[in-house]
């Protein structure tokens, strides 16, 4: 009965199969397998999500990057005004003793004017003194240098002439016209309107060179959309009396997708290093070239009064700029539409 009872028992619940030993191991290995496959995709995911995130950042930066206006060479950070009022092409000289003048002409859109030069006074290029009177009439970009015998002369655009003309004076106030054109638009393989916006320097084995703005009356051919009708470039002529220029080629080729056709406002300066430079303006900003053996460098992009405005035609940029340094500091003057001269300062130089 015992025994009957167990195998009834046993029928009615009977125990649990178990597979094969070795089946067993090949659910197993199915398992693990499995776990394997599923943590590997989860670390993959893991792995390449900030990968895939952090892209289209970096793309971005790099976008921002190309299409504002290039970095700064130079830290030029602007201070304010100078000379209010509706003026431009200005030119800062050195007279000694602590003492400095900046030439500045009226804005040609004011109505009923002459064209008019003026010039004011200062110590340390900040505070200006207006000078009575003026320096010239009917004419434009005055562009001024003291001579080795202390006389001075201003190089200047006279529209009415159709070139660049000249005149010299004792005291930088009073200025007697010399005869003739320094320069006119017969420029070799050009067909140019106007010439102008020159800056002279003296080198020192007494040869003159000038740089001159030159202008085509046809826009400069791009697929962008650029504000000016005309192509602005600058060429360069030297000199051994001051007078008599001889064409030397182009300096400043605008005609490229860095300067899209403006090149403006030029500056002769001699920098700390005994380098000697040409700064001037396009839509972006100022830039400068470096002047050696008797070639123009790249231009280099120096300054905006925009920064962060990522216009590649900055509706108001800082035009024909002037450079000088005083009480030890570099000081650049340069023109505000309808607004005055205003003026940056380097950030190691003097405010």
């Amino acid at each position: 009965m015992i025994g009957a009872c167990y195998n009834m028992e046993y029928m009615e619940n009977p125990p649990p199969v178990q597979p094969p030993p070795a089946r067993r191991w090949v659910w197993i290995a199915v398992v693990l397998a499995v776990l394997v496959v599923v943590i590997v995709v989860a670390a993959l995911i893991a792995l390449n999500r900030p990968a895939r995130e952090s892209a289209p950042s970096t793309d971005k930066t790099a976008s921002t990057s190309t299409s504002t206006s290039p970095n700064a060479s130079e830290n030029w950070q602007e201070q304010g005004v100078a000379i209010a009022g509706k003026y431009a092409d200005a030119d800062a000289v050195s007279l000694g003793d602590n003492q400095y003048r900046l030439y500045y002409a009226v804005e040609p859109e004011v109505q009923g004017n002459k064209m008019e030069v003026f010039s004011a006074t200062s110590t340390d290029g900040i505070t200006w003194t207006p000078e009575s009177g003026t320096r010239r009439t009917f004419a434009a970009f005055p562009d001024v240098l003291q001579l080795k015998d202390g006389t001075w002369r201003m190089y200047f655009q006279d529209n009415q002439a159709g070139g660049i003309r000249s005149a010299t004076s004792t005291d930088g106030l009073t200025f007697t016209d010399e005869p003739g054109l320094r320069l006119d638009t017969n420029e070799p393989e050009f067909n140019l309107d106007t010439v102008g916006a020159q800056s002279t320097t003296l080198l020192p084995d007494g040869t003159y060179v000038m740089v001159y703005r030159g202008t085509i009356n046809e826009p400069y051919q791009t697929t962008e959309k650029i504000p000016n009708q005309n192509t602005q470039l600058y060429f360069w002529a030297t000199s051994k009396d001051g007078l008599e220029f001889e064409r030397q080629g182009t300096a400043i080729d605008s005609r490229n997708d860095t300067l899209y056709g403006l090149t403006d406002g030029a500056d002769f300066v001699r920098w700390d290093d005994n380098t000697l430079r040409v700064y001037f303006w396009s839509y972006t900003g100022v830039y400068y070239t470096t002047f050696v053996n008797n070639t123009f460098t790249e231009p280099v992009f120096t300054f905006t009064n925009h920064p962060g405005a990522n216009q590649r035609f900055s509706p108001d940029p800082p035009g024909d700029p002037t450079l000088i340094k005083i009480n030890g500091g570099w000081k650049m003057f340069y023109g505000q539409h309808t607004k005055g001269i205003y003026y940056a300062t380097l950030a190691n130089g003097s405010d």
